[in-house]
């Protein structure tokens, strides 16, 4: 099965980095990076000293029991990189290393509603994902940090191409 990863929506990074304000409306907080500390908008580990944007994130948009709100760390500057929306940011054993060895992943209904939620490793998150988008109720996934329980980032079916 196909999938597309989505670190954080674009308009909270605008809003974070332009207007200095995050997802519960208050003021983010800059610093450098000790190194390690989890970079959403990049998948990736900052290196040591980036400066950093800690904000409130929201991955919901509907309301409701399930719509949470976390600390995530974003780059306080746009980075000039890219990385691969379409395999999972495994460790690969560097310092910029994004997902450990173990992390959560959670299906949602359309309704923003916990479908189903497992422990999951390098070896088997794909077949999970697979398990998750083979169920037409799950219309998403999200990936957590499995001693935090912080967000990591959205997983979405993707989108099959028709030709007529």
């Amino acid at each position: 099965m196909k999938y597309k990863i989505i670190p954080v929506r674009a308009d909270f990074l605008d809003k974070a980095r332009n207007a200095r304000i995050d997802d519960q409306n208050q003021e983010v907080e800059i610093s450098y990076a000790t190194g390690g500390e989890p970079c959403r908008d990049v998948l990736r580990g900052a290196k040591p000293n980036e400066r950093l944007i800690l904000a409130s994130y929201c991955p919901f948009t509907k309301s409701g029991p399930y719509k949470e709100y976390g600390p995530i760390f974003i780059l306080e500057s746009q980075a000039d990189e890219s990385f691969d929306d379409t395999k999972l940011p495994f460790p690969t054993g560097i310092d910029t290393d994004y997902l450990g060895n173990i992390f959560v992943l959670k299906a949602y209904c359309e309704n923003e509603r916990i479908l189903d939620s497992k422990l999951a490793t390098p070896d088997d998150a794909n077949t999970i994902l697979d398990e998750y988008f083979t169920n037409d109720s799950v219309s998403f996934v999200i990936a957590r940090y499995a001693a935090y329980g912080c967000y990591s980032f959205r997983v979405q079916r993707s989108v099959k191409l028709t030709s007529k």
